[in-house]
């Protein structure tokens, strides 16, 4: 049985009482306490939830460890049960998103960062390949394939690059190459634009999509999409350690006729057999074990995305928290927005510039961190100097607005 609903119950009555201003009688550690939590120039109500951190993301509204069903804990994954509720998420998450009845949807280790090298060290090398990147994690699949895949002694790779803030011109891509891209740039606030036009139809190379911080909140052109990945940690505010992997046809016609020569391959990356794919992989059976509570947890928080609209509902909440944001910086000079372009400007990770120096921000970071209003908003470390706002579907509206005007009240008040 689990014991941690108290505690939870306990953290929540904390962060609400924390809203309100104590009474004016009472003890001098009851005044303190109040002083503690609201300044007396307090520009309104603190945020219901102060949690608006990129990864591990804020958990669905009404969540709690408590709802979780238990009976497949201590049972093995490969248990009927086991097996059934790992199937059971697959067949939600295709659903849900509107993925082809001939795509494969697999649950695989190591969050989307293992996905996505799983995807990569199986794949590539093939055909010559196009990477384009315009922040960090993107940087690094570039860096992983040029310098620990080696693909450069075999096959041509290009790199398409442009600094944060902007994308680089995809239409350079050639559809008769692989190419690698991320379609929303988490580390920057960038996302490609809607549609992915640049794909071509008729390409003959692969598009390997790392979408960790755009499904559930941006539309997928999944015809545009061969190899997909994203975690359970970021829009749908599930637990870390588990990735989901989409493999169109195509991408599975690529795994049966290509096997990569002199590429050692580790047990977790491995998705075919005798050359034939793992099909097993894509109805539960996952390659190593998965946790059960996470699977659990991840289920709970599609059955709220469904509660709330499913996809589209997602979508809309993602983009009328973007709103507030957007309404916020039209009306104040000192901030915008790290994306240049309106079209490529994240709904997700909301990255800002301010009109402070990089120690004042790093002191506005800290400061609404203090007063329990803002966690986790720092500027991600290889970014410009900059604030990071998580306005996926898990924050909601009220808090992204609540939390406005105690973003321009740090300000002042760092700039002092």
């Amino acid at each position: 049985m689990f014991r941690l609903a108290p505690r939870q119950a306990a953290r929540a009555a904390s962060i609400a009482f924390s809203q309100q201003a104590a009474p004016a009688v009472g003890s001098a550690a009851t005044q303190a306490l109040t002083a503690r939590w609201m300044s007396a120039a307090a520009p309104g109500p603190k945020p219901a939830n102060p949690e608006f951190s990129s990864g591990p993301c804020k958990k669905h509204p009404g969540y709690s460890i408590s709802n979780l069903p238990t009976a497949s804990l201590g049972r093995s994954h490969r248990s009927k049960l086991g097996k059934e509720r790992l199937k059971f998420a697959i067949d939600e998450t295709k659903r849900m998103l509107g993925i082809p009845d001939d795509y494969l949807v697999g649950i695989v280790p190591a969050s989307d960062t293992g996905a996505y090298e799983m995807a990569m060290w199986n794949m590539l090398g093939a055909r010559d390949v196009d990477v384009c990147h315009w922040e960090s994690f993107g940087k690094g699949w570039f860096a992983d394939a040029i310098s620990h895949l080696k693909l450069r002694d075999t096959v041509d790779v290009t790199e398409h690059t442009a600094g944060y803030g902007e994308l680089p011109d995809l239409s350079q891509t050639s559809k008769d190459r692989d190419i690698c891209f991320t379609f929303n740039g988490t580390t920057s606030g960038v996302r490609v634009q809607d549609g992915c036009d640049w794909i071509a139809d008729d390409r003959t190379g692969l598009t390997l999509c790392d979408a960790t911080s755009a499904v559930f909140a941006m539309n997928m052109p999944w015809e545009k999409l061969d190899v997909t990945t994203y975690s359970w940690q970021k829009v749908l505010g599930g637990e870390g350690a588990h990735g989901m992997l989409i493999l169109s046809p195509r991408a599975v016609e690529r795994l049966e006729s290509f096997t990569p020569e002199n590429r050692p391959m580790p047990k977790i990356f491995r998705l075919t057999k005798k050359g034939k794919l793992d099909a097993g992989i894509f109805k539960g059976a996952t390659i190593n074990t998965p946790s059960m509570m996470a699977v659990e947890d991840y289920i709970d928080a599609l059955a709220w995305a469904e509660s709330v609209g499913g996809n589209d509902g997602l979508i809309k909440i993602s983009n009328d928290n973007l709103k507030v944001v957007e309404e916020f910086v039209s009306k104040n000079d000192w901030i915008d927005f790290l994306a240049k372009d309106p079209t490529t400007r994240s709904n997700t990770s909301v990255c800002c510039t301010l009109d402070l120096s990089p120690e004042q921000i790093k002191e506005l970071v800290a400061l609404l961190d203090k007063e329990n209003v803002a966690l986790d908003i720092g500027g991600y470390r290889d970014a410009p100097p900059s604030i990071r706002i998580w306005c996926g579907a898990t924050v909601e509206t009220a808090d992204v607005q609540a939390l406005m005007p105690w973003l321009k009240w740090a300000y002042k008040e760092v700039k002092k």
